[in-house]
Formats: structure tokens, sequence, C-alpha cells
């Protein structure tokens, strides 16, 4: 009920606003090998990820409504060795839907963001053969700022706060630097450093809420290389992680791997936007 209301109530005002032009669309498509969320290794088989989403200019903000997915693609048959959050009971089995809306505008050479995103766990329970992580009663309500600055390296720092089944918050900050390769190729190196403030294992056994790490404090650093391609109208990007695991939840890769210091995943993505609505009209040179 809470993700209904919240996006609910963002929709409406959504649909309020004007469309203007320079509206955009946008749709990505991931395949990796292991889906990775902020470090936790949440399926370690390959995995699909669609998203899409449309981007509204108003005055100088932006508006933006999209939602992100995750599609496990192969049936887990092996308890001791497999991470599945849908149970893996079958292959291609949507497990995740994370609805959002913000708005961004810019602030001198600063960029400020605010926005809801929900988390949609759609299977309603975990297949007895394997370790599924999440279901149904895990569903909650996130609430996030961003600021990014126009800087050398790009530095930008992002702040959750969950405000339904785990009541804590997730610390971001990260930088990136595309380097030139050659004229037409250039490699996107990131680096990107995760915190928890309040997201770990409740002090009360019979609380309804969830936990997300083990402990307070450095979460996982993640450093990846994309090396980006155009290929008419999509761009196609092959992009390859290396994470330094910090809390207990990030350092298991499997039910018996619980301890890894280190991990490694990747895949490649593919993102394809288009301008919506009028285009401006042409110069006369008047």
């Amino acid at each position: 009920m809470a993700i209904s209301a919240a996006m609910l109530g963002v929709a409406l005002l959504f649909s309020a606003i004007p469309l203007k032009a320079q509206t955009e669309v946008g749709i990505d498509l991931g395949l990796f090998s292991s889906y990775v969320w902020r470090g936790v290794t949440t399926t370690n088989k390959p995995v699909i990820q669609p998203a899409a989403y449309l981007s509204v200019p108003v005055g100088n903000a932006s508006v933006t409504l999209g939602a992100w997915s995750n599609i496990d693609l192969g049936k887990y048959d092996d308890p001791t060795d497999d991470i599945s959050e849908s149970g893996g009971g079958s292959g291609f089995n949507l497990s995740e839907v994370d609805p959002y809306a913000e708005v961004s505008f810019p602030v001198g050479k600063t960029t400020l963001t605010g926005g809801v995103l929900g988390y949609v766990y759609p299977n309603s329970d975990s297949a007895p053969n394997s370790s599924g992580l999440t279901t149904g009663d895990a569903n909650t309500v996130e609430i996030y700022g961003k600021l990014g600055v126009d800087a050398p390296l790009s530095p930008e720092l992002s702040v959750y706060y969950d405000v339904n089944k785990v009541k804590g918050a997730y610390i971001e900050g990260a930088v990136s630097y595309s380097l030139a390769a050659s004229e037409d190729i250039s490699v996107n190196l990131g680096a990107l450093a995760g915190f928890n403030a309040g997201r770990g294992i409740p002090d009360d056994p019979l609380s309804d809420e969830i936990s997300n790490y083990e402990d307070d404090g450095f979460t996982h650093l993640d450093l990846s290389a994309g090396l980006p391609f155009a290929l008419g109208t999509v761009s196609i990007t092959p992009v390859v992680h290396f994470v330094v695991n910090g809390d207990a939840r990030t350092k298991a890769t499997s039910p018996t791997d619980l301890n890894e210091d280190v991990k490694l995943w990747g895949g490649v993505s593919l993102s394809w936007s288009n301008s919506l609505g009028p285009e401006s009209p042409p110069d006369n040179g008047s």
C-alpha cells in the first residue's frame, strides 16, 4: 500500500504537467553475469535487466518517471551453490520491479535530484530447492536525494532512506572519468563507495523490519570500466566491475562462500533514447 500511494501521488502530479518540447523517452536492456545490488550478490547466475523512462522538461528542471526490473534467466537447482532473488524455481523469472519518480534541476555547477523509489517483488514464495532472498513481504519504498557536480571526475553524492520496511539510510559517493583510447574509442572509468547507516539487523527480533547489511559503515568499493560504442541509434556498453567487499552481506557470493573479500561481475548494456514533441524552429538568420 505504501508503494502504491507514493507512486500514485507522484503520477497524478506528473499527469498535470504539460508535455513540452524535447520530452525524452528511453529504453535500456542489460545482460549481466549476476545481479549485484549495492555490493550485495542478489543473484549469482545471469540476469536480464530491462528499464524504461520518460523525462519531461518543466521550466529549468526535468521530471522523470521510470521503472527498472530484474529477470532471473536460469533455473536454480543447487541450494549449496546458488543465490536467487526469486527462488529459482523456473527460468526467465521476473523477480523485481522498481518504479521511480524524480525531479532534477541545476543550481550553478551542481545538479540536485530528489525522488521516490519503490521495490516490488512479484514472487509470493521461494522454491524449496534454492536460496530465495525476497518475496512480496519485502516490498518497500525509499526516498532519495542526489548531488552532482560539474567538475573534474564528475563527483556525485547520493543518499537513500527507506521509509517502510528497512528504516535506514544508504549513502553512496561516486566519481567517473572518460579516458580517450583513440579518436573514436573511450573507456569510461568509475569508482563508487557505499556506506550503511541504520540498515542492519533490527535490535528487536520480533520487528517486521528487514535488513540490507550486517553492520553500519563501509559496505563496498566498486571499480568499473566500460567501453561504449554506437550501433545506429543504440548505445552498447560492455562493462566489468571489480568489487572490494566490506560488509558481511557483500562478502557472500553463494550459500557456502560467505567471506569473499573481492568479486568480479560484468556484462553488456544497450540503451536507446529519443526526443519527442515539436523541434525548435529553424534559424532563418534574422
